[in-house]
């Protein structure tokens, strides 16, 4: 094996860092992962530099076997990330190193790349103006022109765009693309069931997915998302190019985002659109029945209740037999002529609501069906795997030497409830000198943080204030925030569990604290916010979820976190409680694998975000004294950074105002 020690020097050296013994200690486990070809765990936490901890050993391995590696990351952001800052970085230090520069490629799923039939052949926008993309997008700015218009213009700027990738045989990716819409860009891609496919599409030959897909199969290491992976597990590996080792980033969120790749949703609105696009090729009867199914499941969804569905007598699955039984018939009809792409493409959207209704009636008991309800889109079905463990175990782990690799993943003090979520059992943990006894054997190790959290950070827990109700937040919590924000000088990102909570503490400070500026999520674009509270200091931001994972803001910008409460999932998730319940029935503890597991790894996550560098210092506040009450309270602080931790709101406040020079 090429020497990866080197090559992480090297890589280190060329951005002028230093060596951090945890990340030579992760970049060392990697490379026995893949020698002994036993799965690997490794939780390194902020400022380890994980990317070169894991880049190095993999590009190592690439120069010395020629096999190829696959890097799977959670969004398209980080694989930006990598692209643009790590794998360059890696691969200069592999050349300095070895005298050998393997190739690195990016690839996506098909919708991240512009479809040229979708682009030449797409309808009626293409007439929409004479003039240039240029002078349309300004006529359509600078006037109060309608949303069409505006969309016009944007389309037309984007197939201008595609063509120029197509001539300079590019890739047309997403990112690369002019400002636009979602609804812009839908107007230049295909959903991948309407794909014509390579053979019979009349652009096949330029095809930029293929591009992209033929670039990844030239290319020795790599880089997709979890969505991609999901999709490459669910249908046989087919989406990825053959690799004989792979590295799983940011890996607490794999299951969930495999989840949301397995998930279908059913709704009145998409059956009726499809039914409307297949209506040309279908005679009256056919087609009137096919129609009236949107009507039909919108009754059902109209009866039935906002929870899981269990049962075969209920009306959604009564109707969704009736959907699935006229869609087959659809299918049929449409089926018999295949050179016609408009009709292969109305096909392949009718095939889709054919198998989602399928799926639905049938209420097989590995998955999980249920009902929604918002505003804007009315009812909708959806239907997710009970457990994803069992297609990452025999389509992941069964195939390839796995990493998998986060700032969380041990949680409770355990890699046990991590592994376990993706069909890692305990039984097949080894030693670190263990001899693997088959393909699912692995190990975990904690590389630490650079980072000395006992002497960066406190935990504040509440013990005093009550616990959190229903009823919205209680005076004394809203107090208790107002305070400790008021002792920061503001400085603070507020994590709540719900809405309707940040939005209740963020009005009773800014009554409380009129000098200071809180900001709250809906206030405007999470990006602005975002954006606000990093160049301003002295304001505060208050959300939920999406502020929990993946902001960054080291510095003074960021000196308290305020957790409302425990982050337990809803009672009224579906998919949670039915995963839950599934334990329970098994004989196990399905509060502790499911939703104590869940909450120990968003608190986590949350109280990440205090510490990002060695500089920073602050308090993170947890007002849930559950987390020092509760029996499950020590395997939720066990998940957490080791920070020196109190239950007396005075030093908690005495520090943070020595933070700001007061005391």
């Amino acid at each position: 094996m090429a020497d990866h020690a080197k090559i992480l020097a090297a890589a280190v050296g060329e951005i002028h860092g230093q060596a951090r013994p945890g990340q030579q200690a992760m970049a060392e486990a990697v490379s026995d992962a893949f020698d002994g070809g036993v799965h690997l765990l490794v939780q390194a936490g902020t400022g380890t530099g994980k990317s070169l901890g894991y880049l190095t050993p993999a590009l190592a391995r690439c120069v010395e076997t020629d096999e190829r590696v696959v890097v799977a990351t959670a969004t398209l952001a980080l694989q930006a990330q990598l692209a643009t800052k790590d794998i360059p970085t890696a691969l200069d230090a592999v050349e300095e190193v070895t005298g050998q520069r393997p190739k690195a490629a990016i690839l996506k799923g098909r919708t991240n790349y512009a479809c040229l039939y979708r682009a030449r052949q797409g309808g009626p926008l293409d007439q929409d103006s004479l003039i240039g993309s240029d002078a349309l997008a300004d006529a359509a700015a600078t006037s109060k022109g309608d949303d069409t218009s505006k969309l016009g213009a944007e389309v037309l700027a984007l197939r201008e765009w595609v063509e120029e990738e197509a001539e300079r045989g590019g890739l047309a990716d997403r990112d690369d693309a002019p400002s636009h819409t979602a609804k812009g860009w839908a107007q230049v891609s295909i959903p991948t069931r309407e794909c014509l496919g390579v053979a019979n599409c009349p652009f096949g030959a330029e095809c930029f997915v293929e591009a992209s897909r033929e670039e990844a199969r030239d290319a020795q290491l790599v880089v997709t998302n979890h969505a991609l992976l999901a999709i490459n597990a669910m249908h046989g590996g087919t989406a990825l190019p053959e690799h004989s080792a792979l590295i799983v980033d940011e890996a607490h969120e794999l299951v969930s985002r495999i989840t949301t790749a397995a998930t279908d949703e059913l709704s009145p609105s998409l059956v009726d659109r499809v039914a409307r696009r297949a209506l040309t090729w279908l005679d009256d009867d056919l087609a009137t029945d096919f129609l009236e199914q949107s009507d039909a499941l919108r009754e059902a969804l109209d009866e039935s209740e906002l929870t899981r569905i269990t049962e075969a007598s209920a009306p959604l699955p009564y109707a969704a037999a009736a959907l699935r039984d006229i869609s087959r018939k659809v299918v049929s009809v449409l089926g018999k002529v295949t050179d016609d792409p408009e009709r292969q493409q109305a096909t392949s959207a009718v095939k889709e609501i054919f198998e989602v209704a399928g799926r639905i009636a049938s209420l097989a008991d590995a998955d999980v069906v249920w009902v929604t309800h918002s505003e804007i889109m009315g009812r909708a079905a959806y239907v997710a795997p009970l457990n994803v463990a069992g297609l990452l175990r025999n389509q992941v782990f069964g195939e390839t030497t796995t990493v998998l690799t986060s700032a969380t993943l041990s949680l409770g003090g355990s890699f046990e409830p991590a592994a376990a979520s993706v069909g890692l059992r305990a039984v097949d943990r080894i030693e670190p000198e263990g001899e693997p006894s088959d393909e699912f054997a692995w190990r975990g190790i904690d590389v630490g943080s650079p980072f000395n959290y006992a002497k960066q950070g406190i935990l504040y827990v509440a013990k005093r204030l009550p616990p959190p109700g229903r009823d919205g937040m209680n005076e004394e919590t809203l107090a208790e925030i107002a305070q400790l924000i008021w002792a920061a000088g503001g400085r603070t990102l507020g994590l709540f569990a719900s809405r309707r909570a940040a939005e209740q503490a963020a009005e009773y400070c800014r009554r409380e604290l009129p000098k200071q500026t809180i900001l709250a999520q809906g206030d405007a674009q999470l990006s602005e916010l975002t954006r606000r509270f990093t160049a301003e200091p002295e304001t505060s931001l208050f959300g939920t979820m999406s502020l929990w994972q993946g902001v960054d803001v080291p510095g003074e910008t960021c000196q308290l976190v305020i957790i409302d409460k425990i982050p337990f999932p809803r009672p009224d998730d579906p998919l949670m409680q039915a995963r839950k319940k599934s334990v329970d029935d098994a004989g196990g503890n399905g509060f502790m694998s499911v939703a104590a597991t869940h909450a120990a790894l968003l608190l986590a996550q949350g109280a990440g975000r205090l510490i990002r560098r060695s500089e920073d210092r602050g308090v993170v506040a947890m007002l849930d004294p559950r987390l020092v009450t509760a029996r499950y309270g020590s395997f939720l602080k066990a998940s957490l950074p080791d920070f020196w931790m109190t239950t007396d709101g005075d030093i908690a406040v005495r520090a943070l105002r020595r933070l700001r020079g007061e005391e």
